[in-house]
């Protein structure tokens, strides 16, 4: 009995402190002398600065304050914000992944600072600095509830630096305030920092958050109040034009060429909150390689988008309709084409323009317009991709949302289908966040329209889900009529209805090696309303999810599946292969093993074997990764996916490989060399992709990309490539 009233007293202890955190604030006083951002806080003004401190455990525990705090002051003039923070550690000890900008919070010591300008819990501006004065920003929209809502591809200018002291360190931080988007005449902005601290093992934020809570979640803020209303300031127009000189040859075809491209893309702000993109000729050869990945099922794979032109209020376009299966709007579909021997190629953009930001307190608006360019020798031709987008906030968080897709070629091509002539896609969204977080929801109908298109057009869905701190629940429902298309979207297949169904049990052990561990049952059914419901699919499965102490997991797994195949389908994906029959049903089981160690340690890894049936054969898998960092200048990484997929005969068997070996150095905060090479047997393909940027004025770079690609089997070379590519960032 007296076990159970400490647990009560302890749980109102909780109720309580939670309500007295989320209320914290802070001055922010406005000043007329600027400060240098060396990272060292010897100006006598920061002894005046109010300051937000008093940080509170996430991790391992988060009902007590944090054993080394945080303390941070802001200051601002008519121009910047100013930022000093001091990091209390238990040593010099620190880990970080190399010295390049945009870094990867959760496995280094570093702070991070959210601002929700608007103060609606639904997007704020994050701004980050670790011990080396390396620096990240990002963006965070939907509340923060997941991962898709969290980017760190924006890119903004701001200065900063940091300074190592014996047990702790000092960061400053200036931020032009045309950085951020606010309404004219803000007295406050809501505010939250979350720090990782590797040597005491925790994580800390500014204001108490749950732990079945997302850390970067936007429901938990305090407030930083400004001395005076922030006015309306002149956001710069910026310029940022590009020359590129390429070289590359095509073996297969024997053809190569060089060319020099020139374009570039200008930045408009429109009052404080509202900003309208262009782009000329856009180039984007620079950007990353897509991470290759193994793919066993029948549909396609979506693959995050990197291109900097799409990430600016990219929730606004892409948070449409469910993200797994029924996405309208998909920016990666923009300058990307299918060839004559249906290969994807690159489609060139010709040029186009994003409006997007707050035309009031409560109302969100994007607009959307590019066009492509035809490729008559591979039947691809010229489109004008245009999105509209409009999102009312109501109810507090949550909010309303409308949209118009249209894709359409404005000349008649002969190799062009009359179908194929245009794809409009319209629809409305209801996105439910409750205030304490506790229920989160979206309910969404969308309508396509084609040439001789049918009637089973339509595409819906509703998904609810209930967060507490021992229990988790979360019920999906899809629709996609058989008709429903959206060229400009992700659509994983059509004829279906979808339900998934998540039930978890979250235990919080006291005194034990484990800080958590839960019980999931995760049911996903399948069923094609074109014929007669018939049932084609489902996954029944049981999981067991376990986190440690010292930030290490394992985790367990059993799935029953069932798969109808309404065609002949081959998992092997070998030439000669006898395809599995169609109209046949295939049962099968398989069980799944991962371990993660400590991410904080110089050496990581992670390990995923998984065994068991695979539709009328067997299957193992193993998945690992391992990291190796020699600080502050050299991370390698390796990535290894193996399947053994053996069939019994006449089918075929085969072991399918794919292997990603990745080294980064940083040779400075300016200069960084990254080599990725990927092979993969099931797409015969060696693929070696290295870059060279040196950035030589803030947010402006030279780049030197080389990418080199070979069949697997005979290393005979398939397509070469070198860039050499210049940026400028300019504020005018």
């Amino acid at each position: 009995m007296t076990k159970y009233l400490s647990t009560l007293v302890l749980m109102l202890f909780c109720i309580v402190l939670n309500a007295q955190t989320i209320n914290k604030s802070f001055v922010v006083k406005k000043i007329t002398t600027a400060i240098v951002p060396d990272g060292i806080l010897d100006e006598p003004i920061w002894t005046d600065a109010d300051k937000a401190d008093k940080f509170w455990q996430y991790f391992p525990l988060d009902t007590v304050q944090s054993k080394k705090q945080s303390e941070i002051k802001m200051l601002y003039d008519d121009k910047n914000l100013y930022i000093g923070i001091t990091i209390y550690t238990a040593g010099k000890d620190y880990s970080i992944q190399s010295l390049k900008r945009d870094f990867r919070a959760g496995n280094s010591d570093n702070i991070t600072l959210l601002f929700d300008t608007f103060n609606d819990g639904n997007n704020a501006f994050l701004f980050g600095i670790n011990p080396y004065g390396v620096r990240r920003e990002g963006l965070v929209s939907g509340g923060g509830l997941n991962l898709n809502g969290f980017t760190i591809s924006w890119d903004v200018k701001w200065r900063g630096d940091s300074k190592i002291y014996d047990d702790y360190y000092t960061s400053e931080m200036v931020i032009p305030l045309t950085a951020f988007k606010f309404k004219e005449g803000e007295t406050k902005w809501r505010f939250n920092s979350y720090r990782f601290d590797t040597q005491s093992n925790e994580n800390s934020t500014w204001i108490n958050i749950p732990q079945n809570q997302n850390i970067y979640g936007l429901t938990f803020m305090g407030d930083m109040i400004f001395e005076q209303p922030l006015g309306k300031y002149r956001t710069p127009l910026t310029v940022i034009p590009y020359v590129n000189m390429g070289s590359q040859k095509d073996f297969e075809l024997d053809d190569s060429n060089t060319k020099v491209n020139v374009g570039g893309d200008a930045k408009i702000a429109i009052g404080n909150s509202m900003n309208l993109d262009v782009t000329i000729n856009p180039d984007f050869s620079q950007v990353e390689v897509d991470d290759q990945i193994t793919n066993l099922t029948r549909f396609e794979v979506s693959l995050p988008e990197k291109r900097q032109f799409f990430i600016d209020n990219s929730d606004l376009f892409g948070s449409f309709g469910g993200g797994r299966d029924a996405n309208p709007f998909f920016s990666r579909r923009i300058g990307i084409a299918k060839d004559t021997a249906d290969n994807t190629i690159e489609n060139k953009i010709i040029g186009g323009v994003r409006l997007s930001g707050k035309v009031t307190n409560d109302l969100r608006l994007g607009f959307l317009n590019l066009q492509t360019a035809e490729d008559l020798d591979e039947n691809i031709a010229s489109n004008n991709n245009t999105m509209l987008a409009l999102q009312q906030n109501i109810f507090g968080r949550s909010n309303i949302g409308m949209f118009f897709i249209n894709r359409q070629t404005f000349k008649d091509y002969e190799f062009q289908d009359a179908e194929d002539r245009y794809n409009r896609v319209a629809g409305i969204d209801y996105n439910l966040i409750s205030d304490n977080n506790i229920w989160n929801g979206k309910f969404y109908l969308h309508k396509s329209f084609a040439h001789n298109a049918g009637k089973a057009n339509l595409s819906s869905g509703a998904f609810m889900q209930y967060n507490s701190r021992n229990w988790n629940f979360f019920e999906d429902v899809v629709y996609i009529g058989e008709d429903f298309r959206s060229d400009l979207g992700f659509i994983r297949r059509t004829d279906i209805f979808k339900t998934a169904t998540m039930v978890e049990r979250v235990f919080w052990p006291e005194d034990s090696a484990l800080q958590s561990h839960s019980f999931q049952f995760f049911p996903v059914l399948t069923w094609s309303p074109q014929n007669d419901f018939l049932h084609t699919d489902y996954d029944l499965m049981g999981a067991w999810e376990s986190k440690f102490n010292d930030q290490s997991e394992i985790n367990v797994s059993f799935t029953h599946s069932y798969t109808y195949l309404f065609e002949e389908f081959d998992p092997t994906n070998l030439d000669d292969a006898l395809p599995l029959p169609g109209l046949l049903g295939y049962h099968y089981n398989f069980v799944s093993l991962e371990y993660q160690s400590d991410s904080r340690k110089r050496f990581a890894f992670s390990i995923e074997p998984t065994i068991g049936s695979f539709f009328n054969g067997d299957r193992f898998s193993l998945g690992a990764e391992m990291f190796l960092r020699f600080q502050p200048k050299v991370f390698l990484s390796l990535a290894m996916n193996y399947d053994k997929i053996s069939l019994p005969q006449p089918y075929s068997s085969t072991d399918i490989w794919l292997i990603s070996p990745k080294i980064d150095v940083t040779f400075s905060k300016s200069i960084f060399w990254s080599t990725l090479v990927q092979y993969s047997n099931q797409r015969d393909n060696l693929g070696f992709n290295s870059r060279l940027q040196w950035r030589f004025a803030p947010l402006s770079d030279l780049f030197i990309v080389y990418n080199d690609n070979y069949f697997v089997n005979s290393f005979e070379p398939k397509y070469r490539s070198i860039n050499l590519k210049l940026t400028y960032w300019l504020n005018i």
